[in-house]
């Protein structure tokens, strides 16, 4: 016997045992089980096995009546889920975890639901970006704040946000990783095992507000992969970490000048405290505070005008520091209250659009788009379309479901990190950059855009061809820039037409960029768009 259906056994057997709140279903389909009558049947029998099971119930998928296994396609699993969602909706419950098996080329799964409405979309979700120079503690500092856990020096803390093995090996982070704890009205509620899917999601559902991490990259190599955190994600907050014994590094002043440039209001974390003693705390952060200065913002040390001051002052230009330590704990009650009380900044206007930050396949759920919705709601089964692909066309798709930090919500609303199960497309079709929307939009993607740039760092001068890489939303593409006036010196603000090398995207006016070329960079305002040339 396969080890994969022994386990699947296994837990047909602690089914069998339970009783009274397991059920058996081969199928599920919206055609037949949606029925008005049907329908309230199901739910009827679904609220009693909650009951039987103290808020909690076992749906096994991909049996017979009498526990055979039988499997399922893919599509009728997936829809056999989407149905089982709507009739745990009706129940005032959720589907709280699906595991899958294949059997006999198809798939069976085990679906636990529990009672409760799944989380309320609203405006207490509060986004926050990290960013900082490597070997500084971001990742460590946010895993210490999620789970409550000091750190024991070596980075145990870090490696609930890593999520790729050789991240966890060497000890650096390597792409975008994200994290997430709440409050109540008792104070933080914080995740108790963040290995484990479960307990993440608990978090989400039990929270009366939201806080969800960003977490960037701090090794130099990985700027660009920094750059599209901040820049494609709908961010309320920037969290800048500086180690208080190394001080402000060349990539601290790469990472704090996306973060301003985006008008993100920004904290700034010095951490490691414990490292050092209280007059070399006091030197990097009048370091810090320099370094503010010459960007023309304001720092504001919360240890000295207190947590009050720090959130009637933040802003794109107040910047408030706090002194912390992921092993001593110290600092870190301050940016709780902080991020408890800091008001959500990031605006929800028009209709539903997110742009793609990455791809994967689910087995028995297909193709999910992962992203942070950028305005409007999404929800269970809407049609929507993706795009632009590589010859500028959108293709129809269909939401099949949304999770968010492995919760699943039948609802998303702006400023929700989730991923979105679509039918009707491959996942080996979906590409960064592309952007969501809903069906009846009629967007007109372009290959030519013009804007205001600003150039903040250049060896010499920007001159007609110059090809950077473009980070907007999370579009992250080569574009051939053209001066109005012919060239561009370091300094300096104008005009430009900036054309994608190698395909269309959705861009449009006011959205702003970051462009990077080596340790050249600068930032723009997109002022107009050439639908025309999307060709």
């Amino acid at each position: 016997m396969s080890r994969d259906r022994a386990l699947l056994e296994r837990a047909l057997d602690r089914g069998e045992q339970e009783g009274g709140n397991v059920e058996f279903k081969e199928r599920l389909s919206r055609d037949v089980h949606l029925e008005s009558g049907r329908r309230e049947s199901l739910a009827a029998q679904l609220r009693h096995r909650l009951l039987s099971g103290d808020g909690e119930a076992t749906y096994v998928v991909g049996v017979t009546d009498d526990g055979g296994l039988a499997g399922v396609d893919p599509d009728t699993f997936s829809e056999t889920m989407d149905v089982l969602s709507l009739l745990a909706e009706e129940a005032d419950a959720h589907i709280d975890d699906v595991q899958t098996w294949g059997i006999n080329q198809g798939l069976v799964g085990v679906a636990t639901i529990n009672e409760g409405s799944v989380l309320e979309t609203d405006d207490e979700h509060v986004v926050v970006g990290t960013a900082g120079h490597v070997d500084h503690g971001k990742s460590t500092l946010v895993g210490s704040l999620v789970t409550g856990n000091p750190d024991d020096g070596d980075g145990a803390t870090r490696s609930y946000l890593d999520v790729q093995p050789h991240e966890v090996e060497r000890g650096l982070s390597a792409d975008l990783s994200y994290a997430v704890y709440g409050f109540d009205e008792d104070g933080p509620v914080r995740v108790r095992n963040p290995n484990r899917k479960a307990d993440r999601a608990q978090v989400v559902e039990e929270a009366d507000r939201l806080v969800s991490f960003v977490d960037t990259v701090g090794h130099e190599p990985w700027l660009r992969t920094t750059i599209r955190g901040l820049v494609g994600q709908k961010l309320d907050y920037g969290l800048l970490v500086v180690a208080a014994d190394d001080g402000p590094t060349r990539t601290t002043r790469e990472h704090l000048g996306v973060l301003l440039a985006t008008d993100l209001p920004t904290i700034v974390a010095i951490t490691k405290t414990d490292a050092v003693d209280d007059d070399r705390v006091e030197e990097v952060e009048r370091e810090v505070e320099r370094l503010l200065r010459e960007v023309e913002k304001s720092p504001l040390r919360v240890s000295r005008h207190g947590i009050d001051t720090a959130i009637d002052e933040i802003s794109e230009r107040v910047v408030p520091i706090v002194e912390t330590s992921a092993i001593t704990m110290d600092g870190l009650e301050t940016l709780d209250e902080l991020f408890d009380r800091l008001p959500k900044t990031s605006q929800d206007t028009g209709e539903f659009r997110m742009y793609v930050d990455r791809s994967y396949s689910v087995t028995g759920v297909g193709a999910v788009a992962s992203g942070t919705v950028k305005s409007g709601e999404v929800e269970a089964g809407d049609e929507l379309l993706i795009g632009p692909m590589p010859d500028g066309r959108f293709r129809e798709v269909e939401v099949r479901s949304i999770e968010m930090h492995y919760h699943r919500v039948d609802t998303a609303q702006a400023g929700r990190i989730v991923g979105i199960a679509l039918k009707g497309i491959k996942e080996s079709a979906i590409e960064r950059g592309m952007v969501l929307l809903p069906q009846d939009a009629d967007p007109e993607p372009i290959r030519e855009f013009e804007a205001e740039v600003m150039v903040l760092n250049h060896p010499t001068r920007i001159g007609d061809g110059y090809e950077p890489v473009v980070h907007l939303e999370t579009i992250g593409e080569a574009a051939a820039f053209h001066p109005d006036e012919g060239r561009l010196l370091p300094g300096d603000t104008g005009e430009t037409t900036v054309r994608f090398k190698f395909r269309p995207y959705l861009v449009e006016e006011g959205q702003k960029f970051v462009f990077r070329e080596g340790r050249s960079k600068g930032v723009g305002t997109v002022t107009a768009v050439h639908p025309t040339n999307a060709e």
